[in-house]
């Protein structure tokens, strides 16, 4: 199973107290111990990235996603994530940017999303998104 891996997953598998107990860590580690393919993209990098102000957790938390094959965007997904926005626009759904192009990269690439942000279920409902199923 090929997954792609939302930021708000990350978050609460990286805080600093430790992995929140949430459905979507479990998934998480499930997937990971089986061996599934699990992806990232660039910005989803970025934002996991970001949070840490010190270098060291920053520095450790690359390395650690380093094994994680980044998902490629090209000129075509950013004109897919932009034809979402329009279609949740057109439902009265919000939908931010960054949330269209992980969508965008997860469909084209055949990929369910593990997500703990309910934002992508409206995506889901006007496209081909199709979320990993949590327990």
């Amino acid at each position: 199973m090929r997954v792609l891996v939302d930021t708000s997953v990350w978050s609460l598998a990286l805080r600093k107290k430790g992995p929140a107990d949430h459905p979507s860590i479990r998934a998480l580690s499930s997937l990971l111990l089986a061996g599934e393919d699990v992806f990232l993209v660039g910005v989803v990098l970025q934002e996991v990235l970001q949070a840490f102000r010190s270098e060291k957790p920053f520095q450790t938390i690359a390395m650690h996603l380093e094994p994680f094959t980044l998902l490629p965007l090209e000129r075509s997904d950013f004109v897919a994530a932009a034809s979402l926005h329009r279609r949740c626009a057109a439902k009265g759904l919000t939908a931010s940017t960054v949330d269209c192009q992980i969508a965008a990269a997860a469909i084209r690439h055949n990929c369910r999303l593990l997500t703990a942000d309910d934002d992508f279920k409206r995506i889901a409902q006007v496209s081909d998104l199709k979320l990993f199923e949590l327990n």
